[in-house]
């Protein structure tokens, strides 16, 4: 295929035909499905083993605690150093503590503290490798196909994503969390092995006479960029506000026997489902790569999650929580999509990684600060009544968002 852009206008699938965005993928799509085992493997342990909700929404504390450090240094990192041995190096640790806690479990020295331990190492990996893969993307893609490119790869984690929820519900309920923690372990350690196939350049590129600074002067120059910049400030605040109220991923074990009395396999359906309607996202966000004002799609996804929350949280059916909680993918992906390529196309190389760690520490701050906040109200007033107050917040987030923040409202992006 001579050109490649032109196959990537007409269709999804197109980022293919970039040689390195296959070895990208693969190592998205791989680790995507470990996270997710990891996931619902430690969530499911400490609710079986406790019987809590609240000990499950201390994984959003433990996760805080860790990830904010982690990520403004990983930012920083993709910026001095090889994003492709970085998200070698990622891939490889979470790939060994997986494997250390299957080995534990297996022979039944696992506790609550070493699950914890284990959460901690692996958000901290997962925080390294993200903003050295995302920065990695805009080099293997041209500028013009990002929106596509971003799409796509939305909707191929979110397709590893349902590969990763049926695999923990199949391997949890016919082989216990013993070997849903091998198995994902084994997944991570061959997706870091593949950024070694790449052969762009993994290094970032340096302005030329820019003066040398070290790591701490490097994240706080991060840190000036991004509050100076007039969209990416707003963006990252809509997400945080959403998700602060209403985040559900990591909780998932504590909604399915809250919402439907289900177990680990009606975990692992109501994962799937939402992985589902993400990918359906992805590609209604592909459909509209033609809509310039994507500001104004954030603010319609947006006040669409939260307005779904409601029908989530006031299911009293199966059937009707799998269908809201894929709509509630589908909104989600539409404003993934767009945040990342906002960043892609408005950051310098040699600033990206930053600007990508600093969306991606607003994010998981918002997750777990979610975990905490829906595992608290989930066991003090109920799971549906959480889901509904969350879409409360939602819709009054995305609001003032919409009033006070005119450079959202306002941006266009190239046709």
């Amino acid at each position: 295929m001579s050109n490649p852009s032109n196959v990537l206008k007409t269709k999804p699938w197109g980022a293919f035909f970039y040689r390195d965005y296959r070895f990208l993928w693969g190592a998205l799509i791989l680790g995507s499905m470990a996270v997710w085992m990891r996931i619902l493997g430690t969530a499911q342990w400490l609710l079986d083993e406790t019987g809590s909700a609240y000990w499950v929404g201390l994984i959003g504390v433990v996760q805080l605690i860790v990830q904010i450090p982690t990520t403004l240094w990983a930012g920083t990192l993709a910026d001095r150093w090889d994003r492709k041995r970085l998200m070698t190096f990622s891939y490889g640790v979470t790939g060994i503590t997986l494997v250390g806690l299957g080995v534990l479990n297996g022979y039944e020295l696992l506790t609550p503290a070493l699950i914890y331990l284990g959460i901690a190492i692996l958000a901290g990996t997962q925080m390294l490798s993200g903003p050295a893969r995302s920065a990695l993307l805009p080099i293997i893609v041209p500028s013009k196909d990002l929106m596509l490119a971003v799409s796509t790869d939305t909707a191929s984690s979110n397709s590893a994503a349902i590969i990763g929820p049926l695999l923990f519900a199949v391997v949890a309920l016919s082989a216990g969390l013993t070997t849903v923690f091998l198995l994902a372990g084994a997944l991570a350690l061959v997706a870091s092995v593949l950024p070694h196939r790449i052969r762009a350049a993994g290094s970032a590129e340096q302005v030329d006479n820019a003066p040398k600074l070290t790591q701490t002067q490097q994240t706080i120059e991060g840190f000036r960029y991004v509050s100076k910049h007039p969209i990416l400030p707003g963006l990252f605040l809509l997400d945080a506000g959403i998700t602060t109220a209403s985040f559900y991923r990591e909780i998932l074990p504590v909604l399915a026997l809250g919402l439907f009395a289900g177990g680990a396999g009606v975990t692992g359906f109501l994962g799937t489902a939402n992985s589902i309607g993400a990918i359906a996202g992805a590609f209604f966000a592909l459909a509209l790569v033609g809509f310039r004002a994507k500001g104004m799609l954030v603010l319609y996804a947006s006040f669409a999650y939260g307005f779904i929350l409601f029908g989530f949280g006031m299911a009293n059916a199966l059937w009707l929580g799998v269908l809201m909680i894929g709509l509630l993918g589908a909104a989600d992906a539409v404003t993934v999509a767009v945040r990342q390529t906002t960043i892609m196309l408005t950051t310098p190389d040699e600033m990206r990684g930053r600007a990508f760690a600093l969306m991606i520490l607003a994010a998981q701050t918002a997750n777990n600060v979610g975990t905490i906040w829906v595992g608290f109200w989930a066991g003090t007033i109920g799971a549906g009544n959480t889901m509904v107050m969350g879409g409360f917040i939602s819709i009054a987030a995305t609001a003032l968002i919409w009033i006070f923040w005119k450079p959202i409202r306002e941006f266009r992006s190239e046709a």
